[in-house]
């Protein structure tokens, strides 16, 4: 039976495996999780874009724009962050395949209205399962690596608005995130 914490947080065990719906892939009919078969999928080009954002002080935005914040060049080390992260996804989200990513891009673009930094990034690859969640962890640690960067002047910076934008390949085809 599913026990409830002092806070109020259900828990479930393997024991009290809840049927899954066919919809949720990465559960087998008993509730466990899995990695999926992806061997009888056609191999198509793949592609993902993710984006997010980091809001934060306006002087700790200008640092970042001149390029004088303490440890450097801050975009230029996010954006080798979030390809090495794209690279490494399947180490850190256990039921991810380990793919052959044929490109990376990583984009920041300085919105000096909402003192952010927005961060994009694009992953390609030629398979037989998609790329969202290497777009996304790409995004989230180029995002983290500017606070870490920049947490000294500014502790209060908030990572947000990370999500996918849009997905092309394989059998669920195109798929895009309606402008909000």
């Amino acid at each position: 039976m599913p026990t409830t914490s002092p806070t109020a947080v259900t828990l479930y065990s393997n024991a009290d495996a809840m049927p899954m719906t066919a919809d949720l892939t990465h559960f087998d009919a008993l509730g466990q999780a899995h990695m999926v078969d992806v061997g009888d999928k056609a191999e198509t080009r793949r592609v993902a874009t993710a984006t997010g954002r980091i809001r934060m002080e306006p002087a700790t935005l200008g640092r970042i724009v001149l390029g004088s914040a303490k440890k450097g060049d801050v975009l230029g080390v996010a954006r080798i962050a979030a390809i090495q992260a794209a690279k490494r996804t399947s180490e850190l989200i256990p039921l991810c395949h380990p793919l052959a990513i044929t490109k990376i891009a990583v984009e920041f673009e300085i919105l000096k209205p909402e003192d952010a930094v927005e961060c994009r990034a694009t992953v390609e690859t030629f398979g037989r399962t998609g790329v969202e969640m290497e777009a996304l962890t790409a995004v989230t640690v180029g995002l983290l690596t500017i606070y870490d960067m920049c947490k000294a002047m500014d502790r209060a910076m908030q990572i947000c608005d990370i999500g996918l934008k849009e997905k092309r390949g394989g059998k669920s085809g195109t798929w895009t995130r309606e402008s909000i």
